[in-house]
């Protein structure tokens, strides 16, 4: 019986070739491996020489390389961007192949594209977007969280962010999650907004400029935002209330992106200030060690009493971290665990499965507090 195919665009980017070592991992070689630089292709697959792994230019602005890419794929795993600009594009061409598609990102103007296209599950294929760190972790571990001895759940409160390198990609679809990125059009999420009574409250919560957290070292700038994802999550948990925090540790990408609104609105070009992001995070992290912390606080009732519970991962790089959950979500594709359809990682992958990897892979450190009386102690993971 010959392996099913699965195919990684984006292979030599910073979050595809962190991909194709964690489908490795797990057990998947004989990968094919796209990208528009066929030298940096080849070191990817070079470095593991018995993985059998070929290389196929392609690039999601071309769509007959796209086409070539993605026809004989099993599963096409989408690591390329910009993801607000490309929206669906590489998850339409893998259905018109044939194939099923994981993507990395893809957020909710994928989601409605593909919606306009009809139902991929009419064709038994399956669509899993969002399938990174934040979206995707962020809604899973939450989720996971909420089981861990409270019997009901109320309020969260989280923070994320760290200090890491920039890729050219990032910056470019931060530009534009100013305009774009979320449902119907709509900016990626709204700064300063909260969930209120189960609700999106506007205007909610308020930026600390230079402030300190527990889990992150040193002064670091919160900036409130509430994203559809985070919208979508307070109403699964059944959520009253929910504060979401932006963590921005770097002086240098802190005064940039306090200036961004207004330098965009000016019209200075969005191509120009995503360079000068990548400038300021390279000034951030120059002489320090890049991390990356999620940490959540859920509130809610354990044996009638009120409690809480407590989560703390700490990584080395958020890259790595979205490549994870994207192989993840590949394998759960492979498996047959995932129903045909489009659907967000968060809804369809166990969030017991991805925490289990996280930890015995040694991908991030995981932490839990918190006075919930079933609360276990997890054991940190190894950085």
């Amino acid at each position: 019986m010959s392996t099913p195919m699965i195919g990684v665009l984006g292979a030599s980017g910073a979050v595809g070739q962190a991909a194709v070592h964690a489908l490795r991992a797990l057990g998947h070689t004989g990968l094919r491996l796209g990208g528009r630089t066929p030298s940096a292709l080849c070191a990817v697959a070079r470095e593991e020489p018995g993985s059998h792994d070929e290389t196929v230019w392609a690039d999601a602005d071309a769509p007959q390389g796209l086409r070539a890419f993605t026809e004989g794929c099993h599963t096409v795993l989408n690591c390329a961007g910009p993801t607000y600009r490309l929206r669906a594009t590489v998850a339409s061409a893998a259905l018109a192949a044939g194939a099923h598609c994981v993507d990395v990102a893809g957020d909710d103007p994928a989601a409605e594209d593909l919606s306009k296209d009809g139902d991929p599950a009419r064709d038994g294929r399956t669509v899993v977007l969002s399938a990174g760190a934040l979206p995707g972790l962020s809604s899973l571990l939450p989720r996971w969280l909420a089981g861990q001895g409270l019997d009901t759940v109320s309020a969260l409160t989280a923070h994320c962010g760290g200090l890491e390198s920039c890729t050219p990609t990032v910056a470019r679809d931060l530009m534009l999650s100013l305009t774009s990125g979320g449902a119907d059009g709509a900016a990626y999420g709204e700064a300063l907004a909260a969930v209120r009574d189960g609700r999106r409250a506007p205007r909610a919560l308020r930026t600390a400029e230079d402030t300190e957290h527990a889990a992150f070292p040193g002064r670091v700038a919160l900036q409130p935002y509430l994203s559809g994802e985070s919208e979508r999550l307070a109403h699964a948990l059944g959520l009253d209330r929910l504060d979401w925090y932006n963590v921005h540790p770097g002086p240098a990408v802190r005064a940039l992106l306090g200036r961004l609104p207004a330098s965009l609105a000016a019209g200075e070009d969005p191509a120009g200030l995503a360079d000068r992001l990548l400038l300021a995070a390279d000034l951030d992290l120059a002489g320090r060690t890049p991390y990356y912390v999620m940490d959540f606080l859920l509130s809610g009732i354990a044996s009638g009493r009120p409690a809480t519970a407590g989560l703390t991962l700490r990584t080395a790089s958020s890259y790595r971290l979205t490549a994870t959950v994207g192989a993840l979500a590949v394998d759960a594709v492979l498996r047959g665990a995932v129903p045909p359809g489009v659907h967000f990682a968060c809804d369809v992958l166990d969030p017991d499965a991805v925490v289990r990897h996280l930890r015995s892979h040694g991908i991030a450190g995981l932490r839990l507090t918190g006075t919930a009386a079933d609360a276990a102690p997890v054991e940190e993971g190894v950085l």
